[in-house]
């Protein structure tokens, strides 16, 4: 029964600890500088005599142990909390220590110096842990998958509180959850068609008696709604890039600061005053909005060197960004050469890049009509800034989800999308039944490889040592 084996070989994952991961490691797992508190964190197998020669006594685990770390001498170094966490329960998975001390850059590097003399004799192999190298060792000992070990980064990195609150929640396994939902239905459709290549010649027919068609269009509107939702969370995660471009003297620089709320372009009358890229991340509604100002775009004798770098930077971003906001001076709409040159602009604007026609100074020109679809503001005074922000919101796509939206990735994103690709080849292989019934099984076997990738289940090393290597020291 050659059809089962293959099932399971595919289905199946095991995390392979590398040699490397299994040495003991250590790290100051707060903030470089001064802090109230500093920790200083070891995680390895067998520690207890490690501890043991450190403190000179053993310790309860999970209870703070309140006393002095001496050096060689047996002079203080620092009083502070010690706290050890035996496997399997710890953030790791193997033995932790963690030591909460005063938060001084020196006393936490002669706390750490302290550590590596007695691990030398105590605890042979204790190293200084590589970034991401704690959460790492979570995720190999299945502490943690890897969208969770993921979103501990996304946790420390967001920007808004809209993002932490989704970053905690893929944290807590809301994502994931999602995801094993869809792998277990997949599984089970996997089986039925392992079985029916296995007894090709029964009288039954298993994929009509088990609703094999039924099935897999649950399973795909289920990966539709979640492929929705990844998209929401990715954006709240990685933000909308929103470059301000126009001509000289259009408004751009005080359009930035009336979004952002505060003074951050000069704005002058004088043409070329902004020469080089100005960004700021703003919030709309909990979603990063990371708004750009570039110099004004124009071709003239009197643009200089300086200016010139300028404008090809403000290309460069414009070629970049996920939504144009091409601004249109209204006192200037009636002059030829300025309407001229905003077509030239418009002509050059990348395709695929979505462009918001914006007409500033409204309260200049309150009665000038405008063509559809254009917005009109005042940067100066805030008139039509809210509408402006909505509109940002409509080009990214973005659906409030109330409080259950969890935090997502790009990666992730494309993953569920191969997901659906594979399962759409499976839905006309499956039209077909037995003709392609080898084929079913192939696509169903790559649509579940490609849920493995978001979770860690079927994940390359070089992927898991770039995500890692993203992450801080002693985290």
């Amino acid at each position: 029964m050659a059809g089962p084996h293959r099932f399971w070989r595919h289905a199946v994952s095991f995390h392979a600890m590398p040699a490397a991961s299994r040495d003991p490691i250590i790290a100051i797992a707060t903030a470089p500088g001064r802090g109230a508190v500093g920790i200083v964190r070891v995680s390895g197998r067998g520690l207890a005599p490690f501890v043991r020669a450190l403190l000179g006594r053993d310790l309860r685990p999970r209870e703070a142990t309140y006393g002095p770390w001496r050096d060689a001498a047996g002079e203080p170094i620092d009083h502070g909390l010690s706290l050890w966490f035996p496997a399997p329960h710890s953030y790791t998975g193997e033995d932790v220590l963690e030591l909460q001390g005063h938060g001084g850059p020196v006393v936490m590097q002669l706390l750490l110096a302290r550590c590596l003399t007695v691990g030398a004799s105590h605890l042979p192999g204790l190293r200084l842990a590589r970034a991401g190298e704690f959460t790492e060792r979570a995720f190999l000992n299945d502490k943690l998958d890897l969208a969770q070990a993921e979103a501990v980064a996304d946790l420390i990195d967001a920007a808004t509180e809209a993002a932490a609150r989704g970053a905690a929640r893929s944290l807590g396994g809301a994502f994931s959850a999602r995801v094993h939902a869809l792998r277990d239905a997949l599984v089970n459709l996997r089986m039925l068609v392992e079985a029916t290549l296995d007894f090709p010649d029964e009288e039954i027919d298993f994929l009509q008696k088990a609703d094999a068609v039924g099935q897999l269009t649950r399973l795909r509107a289920g990966l539709d709604a979640l492929l929705a939702e990844a998209r929401q969370g990715a954006l709240l995660r990685d933000g909308l890039r929103v470059v301000i471009a126009g001509q000289p003297n259009a408004g751009k620089s005080s359009l930035l600061n009336a979004l952002a709320g505060a003074e951050l372009a000069i704005v002058t009358p004088i043409a070329g005053t902004t020469r080089d890229v100005v960004q700021e991340t703003i919030q709309i509604e909990g979603v990063p909005v990371h708004v750009t100002d570039t110099a004004g775009l124009r071709d003239s004798p009197e643009v200089d060197e300086v200016e010139r770098i300028g404008i090809e930077r403000a290309w460069g971003r414009i070629r970049q960004a996920d939504a144009v906001l091409f601004l249109h001076d209204l006192t200037r709409a009636d002059d030829p050469a300025y309407v001229a040159a905003d077509d030239t602009i418009a002509a050059g604007l990348p395709e695929g890049v979505p462009v918001v026609h914006v007409a500033n100074k409204r309260d200049q020109r309150p009665d000038a009509s405008l063509p559809g679809g254009w917005l009109a503001l005042s940067a100066r005074h805030g008139q039509g800034l809210d509408a402006l922000r909505q509109r940002l919101l409509q080009l990214a796509g973005w659906q409030p989800a109330g409080e259950g939206l969890f935090m997502a990735r790009e990666r992730h994103v494309q993953a569920l999308h191969r997901v659906a690709s594979h399962l759409a080849q499976a839905d006309d292989c499956l039209r077909v039944a037995a003709e392609a019934l080898d084929l079913l099984a192939e696509e169903l076997r790559l649509a579940q490889q490609a849920l493995g990738d978001i979770t860690g289940e079927f994940t390359a090393d070089d992927l898991l040592g770039v995500i890692f290597s993203r992450f801080c020291i002693g985290k």
